[in-house]
């Protein structure tokens, strides 16, 4: 106790280290994705990686991020790409989806989350603001045109496990990768010590539409 009507409180600056931060075991596993779908509310972004070679599709991993950090996981993902490309070469091409179908005639007419599986990564282009989802409309009435699947049934045809609802939050992102494959790491840069919160792999042909969906997604805000 201080008779003093506002004692000074010490103020200390931390400084934390993404190469100490503590990694749980349960997270140091880490979760394989194929497709990411990004919203973004008022004061955040979600990414949610997903699950899509097998049914039913999931989400494995839900990461929340504030605008500042978001757009330094783009400036670093840029920057991750372009050693990628000095140490490894381009990045390895997929089949497009035609050719895909030729193998696989049976998935042409299949439902919404298929999307997700034939294509790899779809981004949802919608802005969910205070917890509410908007579903994109129609680029064209053309029953030819390519149309994006309703938000609302994108997410009825994937698995999202109630205790993963709530996502993680990280403040920062670490990425590396191999010749073959990325992995990012979900930090939150908390006293007393960083600790991963998620971390994730991805193919490297994959990536670069991951970047683009946060590109858009930023752009759209």
């Amino acid at each position: 106790m201080t008779d003093e009507p506002n004692p000074e409180q010490p103020v200390q600056q931390i400084q934390h280290s993404s190469a100490t931060a503590r990694i749980p075991d349960e997270i140091g596993r880490g979760v394989f994705a194929t497709a990411v779908i990004v919203l973004h509310g008022v004061h955040e972004y979600t990414i949610d990686f997903v699950q899509s070679l097998a049914r039913p599709n999931r989400v494995a991993a839900r990461i929340i991020l504030p605008p500042a950090v978001a757009n330094q996981f783009v400036l670093a993902l840029e920057q991750a790409l372009e050693k990628y490309q000095s140490s490894f070469g381009g990045i390895p091409h997929e089949p497009n989806p035609s050719q895909q179908a030729q193998r696989l005639p049976s998935e042409k007419n299949t439902a919404p989350s298929d999307n997700l599986q034939t294509e790899g990564i779809t981004t949802a282009k919608t802005t969910a603001e205070n917890s509410t989802s908007k579903a994109p409309s129609p680029t064209s009435n053309s029953p030819n045109s390519k149309q994006a699947a309703p938000i609302a049934d994108i997410y009825d045809n994937l698995k999202l496990p109630d205790d993963m609802l709530g996502g993680v939050y990280a403040n920062m992102a670490s990425i590396s990768h191999t010749g073959s494959e990325f992995c990012f790491d979900f930090i939150t840069q908390f006293f007393p010590r960083s600790a991963v919160t998620a971390r994730v792999y991805m193919a490297a042909p994959r990536v670069p539409e991951l970047l683009n969906s946060l590109k858009r997604s930023i752009d759209a805000k």
